[in-house]
């Protein structure tokens, strides 16, 4: 860096004499300049101060991240964590956290991504503490994406739990292979850090009334809490609001929510990166339908990425944020007699809460109904529960309440009532008629309206500027003769490509997945997908065909394919043939279920093809991949495996199975399943 120059200049003895007083004038004049201008300056910035401080004094809290702190803080002695992929397990966890009052203790419901969960160790400083999990599994017995953190830990911890008190709930579905995974190795694992199981994990099966599942366990729970802990029920079987509503009558529009999901006008301004809070609205460039004919509508979306830097890789799932029939809310808003366009919030009345609102507030009642709400699902028995103390009826608020209750009767009332009959939150108001229940009650105990999930059905390496989606438009008639329509496929039919001139958008993000080819291109892989189940496998075929373009030497690919009748349903049909002409695909088997007398399934492709499959697996490094309905089919498909390593490999029942479970383990039998 270069010096001053003043300090390199040499100066003149004689000169500096001569001109002494000029230049002590000029340094006598220079220092008063000086004071008078600091005077001036050091007066306007007194004056901006108090606008500095305001400014520093705005800043968001910071959020605690003890939820040790928190509990003592607040006066609780319970915490309910919750692992939550769809919601289930957070709406059980705060039901759990409400039902703490009515036992003379105090709950909060927490989120274990938004706390430091090494702090377990420290619960026993809290007198009768106790820490409830609700633990959903997901995947192939993957932890939920909010619980990933608490696992990891879990995993590598050796911290004493010791005089740590604690039971688990596990959600799940008995058709996966992992049936409830995650709750199971929670209840094992804290254990064996030393924690206390004050009562027995209860297990919740989605396949069969995960709702009963979780009423049975709960009546049995609470019990065991008071014998534990020493103490009684309140006998408070009163209703507990846990928001209270506030109308804004003079409120800037501009503030109010309109369906974004967390940062304000995030669809006007969109900003990466794009995830469940900030989803991608993606132009809608192709809709059409893919079956010739048939009652159903099988449909092709295509959607736009190309500004939003969203990568993704065969075998990812799109998820998507559709709303609800506007025909179901305005029906809602006319029962109840409700203005829907009022703008209001539901603030916690509990301030400490991290969750201030049950939904994006200030709004309104129509975009709570249409973005926020689940108005389609039958609702759940504390739903009911909640509702009873509004139906002026006494007969009605009786039916209620024994549908609440945990008897045999009233479990069998609402299997039949309201399960087995598809009844909505409108067909029970319709069918109640002395039920009208305040609007603002309603959209506190509603559960949140999920994203759908989809099996992306291209490759980024073919389409990187689009993702396609490959779904079945869900319609049935209910056994009360109401039509039900199925949320996002029926709006995502309805997603044309121009809408009024405008361009059709959906609310999107991608969610990676375990669902890969294999890093080795030389290696056959074996598809099987019947439905819509062929979806990522149109994916893994581009992508192959585009490997075998670039040079590769790409292994034999196989694919077992089915639909009910050639002429009607074989989706993708051009686009199969041509892959297999061209010889990217080794093999196309479709069967064809209805175009004869006895019903033909992939299943039976299999066994007519062991022989050659049992040498792909067995020799030739195959990976397997299943895709479609969990409950039969891909229980069908592993069992014709165990049977084929049974008559080609020489293995007994017990051995197939192991060896089809180490294909699971090494990564080369993968599933993408749903029931």
């Amino acid at each position: 860096m270069a010096e001053p120059e003043v300090e390199t200049q040499t100066l003149d003895p004689g000169a500096e004499e001569e001109s002494l007083f000029t230049a002590l004038d000029l340094i006598l004049f220079s220092f008063i300049v000086g004071l008078v201008v600091y005077w001036f300056l050091s007066r306007q910035k007194k004056e901006q101060i108090p606008e500095f401080k305001k400014l520093t004094t705005a800043a968001p809290p910071v959020r605690e991240t003890s939820f040790i702190e928190k509990m003592k803080k607040t006066n609780r002695n319970v915490v309910v964590f919750y692992g939550s992929q769809t919601g289930t397990a957070e709406e059980f966890s705060n039901r759990l956290a409400k039902d703490a009052q009515r036992y003379g203790m105090r709950g909060m419901s927490a989120d274990p991504e938004e706390y430091d969960m090494s702090e377990l160790s420290r619960l026993s400083e809290i007198d009768n503490s106790l820490a409830v999990f609700c633990m959903a599994t997901y995947g192939e017995g993957d932890p939920t994406d909010n619980a990933q953190d608490f696992y990891d830990w879990l995993q590598e911890t050796d911290s004493e739990l010791e005089g740590v008190n604690f039971t688990v709930f596990a959600l799940g579905n008995k058709t996966y292979e992992h049936y409830n995974a995650m709750g199971k190795y929670v209840d094992k694992r804290l254990v064996e850090l030393g924690a206390t199981r004050i009562f027995d994990l209860g297990m919740g099966d989605d396949d069969g009334n995960l709702e009963e599942d979780f009423v049975s366990w709960r009546e049995q729970f609470w019990p065991a809490v008071c014998e534990h802990f020493g103490v009684e029920a309140t006998g408070e079987e009163s209703s507990i609001r846990q928001y209270e509503l506030v109308v804004h009558t003079d409120i800037n529009m501009n503030k109010v929510y309109t369906g974004e999901l967390g940062r304000l006008n995030s669809f006007e301004t969109q900003k990466p990166p794009f995830d469940p809070k900030n989803p991608f609205l993606a132009p809608v460039t192709a809709n059409r339908k893919l079956n010739k004919g048939g009652s159903r509508h099988l449909m092709h979306v295509e959607l736009d990425i190309s500004s939003s830097k969203i990568r993704y890789d065969s075998g990812d799932h799109v998820a998507v944020y559709p709303i609800n029939d506007t025909s179901i809310v305005n029906k809602i808003g006319e029962l109840l007699a409700v203005d829907l366009d009022a703008v209001i919030s539901l603030n916690n009345l509990d301030e400490e809460s991290n969750k201030k609102h049950p939904f994006p507030c200030p709004t309104t009642y129509r975009t709570a109904l249409t973005h926020y709400l689940d108005v389609t699902n039958p609702p759940r028995t504390n739903v009911l529960y909640e509702l009873a103390q509004y139906a002026t009826d006494p007969k009605e608020q009786e039916n209620m309440r024994k549908m609440a209750s945990s008897s045999p009767e009233g479990k069998a009332l609402y299997h039949s009532w309201v399960l087995d009959s598809r009844r909505n939150i409108l067909a029970i108001l319709e069918d109640m008629q002395s039920l009208r229940p305040p609007i603002d009650h309603l959209c506190e105990l509603l559960p949140r309206l999920q994203a759908r999930y989809y099996s992306i059905a291209s490759s980024s390496k073919v389409h990187p500027n689009t993702l396609h989606i490959c779904a079945v438009v869900v319609e049935y008639e209910t056994k009360t003769g109401r039509l039900n329509r199925g949320v996002a496929t029926n709006w995502l039919k309805n997603k044309v490509v121009t809408d009024n001139g405008h361009k059709s958008t959906v609310p999107m993000y991608v969610r990676k997945s375990q669902f890969r080819l294999p890093f080795k291109a030389s290696n056959p892989v074996i598809m099987i997908g019947p439905g819509t189940g062929i979806a990522p496998f149109m994916g893994f075929i581009q992508e192959r065909s585009w490997l075998k373009e670039q040079g590769k030497e790409v292994g034999e690919t196989v694919l077992y394919y089915g639909c009910r009748h050639r002429a009607e349903d074989f989706l993708y049909q051009e686009e199969l043939e041509e892959f297999e002409r061209a010889g990217v695909l080794t093999q196309l088997n479709v069967a064809y279920s209805r175009d004869q007398e006895h019903k033909v399934y992939v299943q039976h492709l299999l066994k007519k093809n062991k022989e050659h499959l049992w040498k792909l697996i067995h020799s030739e490094n195959a990976h397997i991949y299943v895709c479609g309905d969990a409950r039969n089919m891909a229980r069908d498909v592993q069992t014709v495996f165990y049977e084929i390593g049974e008559e080609l490999g020489g293995l007994t029942r017990p051995q197939a199975i192991d060896y089809v479970k180490k294909l699971m383990t090494k990564g080369r039998y993968s599933q993408d399943v749903w029931s």
